[in-house]
Order: C-alpha cells, then structure tokens, then sequence
C-alpha cells in the first residue's frame, strides 16, 4: 500500500507541472498535494480547473525566491517530498536577462533545499527532493552520439548553466548533508497546455491566424522531442521506484531537424484546417540565428527504460496530432494565454501562507 505523504510540487500551474499534478491528484487519492506555483507569466491555473476541487489538491500561491516563505511552509505543512519542477525555462529569455535564471533556477533550488534540510534534520525516513532538470546542461552533439547519464556538463547558455547549477547543488547537499534526492534529465516536450513561447505552441497558433513562421538560420538544429503525458508518467515511475542520489534521462526516441518538424505541423495544420496542402509553408521566414544555439539533442534513456520500464506511448507524429487537435479544440484557452486574459484567473484569491 502506497504510504500517506504530503507532497510539495513546485512549478504546478505550469506546463509540464499542472500534468504531473493532475496525475499524482486522480491516481493517488492517498496523498496530499500542494500545488507551489508564483503564477508568473508561464503559470496558469486554467491548466487544472478539473482538479482544482479534489479533495487531495491544495494550491499554494508562492515564490521560489522567498527563502523565508519556503522555510514557513515546510514547517506549516510538514511535506515529506518534493517534486521541483519551478523554473525559467526559456532560452531566448535567458539571453536577455539571465539574472532573472539565476534568481529563480539557481537561489530558488536553494532556497527548497535548504528548508527541506533545516526541516527534515536527521529524520529522513521517506523523505525525497526529486529535481526536474533539461538535457541541454549537456550541451551540444554533433552528427552522431546521445547524452547519457555519464555525460560532462557543458552548458552553452544562460538558461542551462543555470539549470546545470542547481542540479549541482542539489547533488552537493546529498553528499554534503545527507538530503535524499534524485535528479532527472528530459529532451524537448510538447504536448497540451504549453505557453505558445515554445516552437510547437507558437507555429500552430502562427499557423491559425496565418502569422509569419520564425525559423533561426537555416532550421537544421535537431531536437529530441517527448509527449508531455509521457514525461509525467516517467517523473511517476521516478519518484516511486527510482534509486537515491541517481540520475534518470528522459528522452522521447524523436530526434527531428526543426525545419522538418515545421513543414510536417505546416501539412497537419492545412490538412485539418481546410486549406490547400503548401499554403501554411508559404509563412516560413528564416531569421537571423540566436547565440550559442546548440546543434543537436539526443537522449539515451536506456536507464530508466532497463530499470523502470519506461518507454514513450506515442510517436512524434502521433503526439503532434494529439497536441494540434488539443489545441483546435480549446481556441479559449489559446486566446485567453495569448491575449494575457489568463493572468487574472483566481489572482487575488490565493496566498502562500
């Protein structure tokens, strides 16, 4: 029987974070979740209105950054695990303000594990802190070749020194102080929900509204893209079978060139849209390339697949017409994000403490 806990996750109200909570809500009636979130620009509590009335959920409006605000809350609600996932998470942000990244990704993971140090003190019996990290800590590959979890850091900008910093820290405080932690590593997602910021999101809203297609240099940068709904179910199987002090990399198995990717969601996007097939092509605009733009993502998730069973349920194109037909089908969500209407869902009914 899986053991009552109160489990603090950070970042909820975002992407990847309202799916991990909607899943530990509905699939664990047993546990307690907060739901940790500033509500900055990429967090959005529309995300999780089905849940936002379970009887397990509890959101907590709350900054990272507030080291005291942190220490209150593990003291008020005594969590026995955390699931990281707060972050700045945008490249082209970090560029243009990286100590927005350092604030946040860097003295935000601070200040958790601290409060949870200070609280758990010796008494570390089922207690956990399992930081959400990015494959591009690794830095870049060239033609051939996957991340693994032996492979040296070697971040090439902002956002990922700042990610690969506290992953450090968060190794250094288990070796330091003990803290019980574990560390994941995942490629690209994508999936519903997304802050329209990230390529996928952007180019179909793009695509409706007929709107130029950005695409850096020549387009030949290849990622590795995972289902959002597969991530959240690999951070599942993480928290609850994964070892101590390891780290998991998460990869989807859908290495794709960017421009690739854009003329294949181009012909989707006409297709369901009613258009004639090449007319959402005719929106691509090649721009002038963004510094230190790595060249190519690629995981080896043969770990948690060996240890955990892990293995992605959709391919790339599969989850593209999942993650398109989502967001034909919520038009009010889109705009609502899009226009900033959001923002103001629930603002002023939530406080941390």
């Amino acid at each position: 029987m899986t053991p009552r806990s109160n489990i603090l996750i950070t970042g909820g109200a975002g992407f990847i974070g309202s799916h991990v909570v909607r899943l530990f809500v509905n699939t664990y009636p047993e546990y307690q979740i907060y739901n940790l979130d500033a509500l900055t620009y990429a967090g959005n509590l529309e995300n999780l209105k089905d849940v936002e009335e379970a009887e397990n959920y509890h959101f907590l409006r709350g900054d990272i950054r507030d080291a005291e605000g942190m220490q209150v809350l593990f003291k008020k609600y005594h969590f026995d695990k955390v699931i990281h996932l707060a972050a700045e998470s945008h490249v082209d942000r970090s560029i243009s303000d990286p100590l927005a990244f350092v604030h946040t990704n860097i003295l935000g993971t601070l200040n958790l594990i601290t409060a949870a140090r200070d609280h758990w003190g010796d008494d570390l019996d089922g207690k956990l802190f399992y930081h959400i990290s990015t494959d591009e800590v690794y830095g870049t590959l060239g033609t051939t070749g996957y991340f693994t979890e032996q492979t040296p850091y070697q971040p090439n900008s902002p956002y990922s020194a700042s990610k690969a910093s506290s992953d450090h820290f968060v190794r250094a405080w288990g070796e330091t102080y003990g803290l019980p932690y574990i560390i994941s590593n995942c490629s690209n997602n994508y999936g519903p929900n997304q802050f329209p910021e990230k390529l996928i999101p952007l180019f179909i809203n793009n695509i409706i509204n007929e709107i130029p297609l950005p695409v850096y240099g020549d387009g030949r940068y290849t990622r590795d893209w995972l289902y959002v709904l597969d991530h959240a179910r690999a951070i599942d199987l993480i928290f609850h079978k994964g070892k101590q002090k390891e780290t998991y990399n998460v990869g989807g198995f859908n290495e794709w060139q960017n421009i690739d990717l854009i003329r294949l969601l181009c012909r989707l996007m006409d297709k369901k849209l009613g258009r004639v097939d090449g007319y959402s092509e005719k929106l691509i605009s090649f721009i002038t390339d963004r510094p230190g733009h790595d060249k190519r993502y690629a995981i080896d998730a043969t770990k948690i697949s060996d240890e955990l069973e892990w293995q992605p349920s959709v391919t790339f194109e599969e989850g593209l017409d999942k993650t398109i037909d989502w967001y034909l089908a919520n038009d009010v969500w889109l705009e609502n994000v899009t226009s900033g209407r959001y923002q103001s869902y629930y603002e002023s009914q939530y406080n941390a403490t």
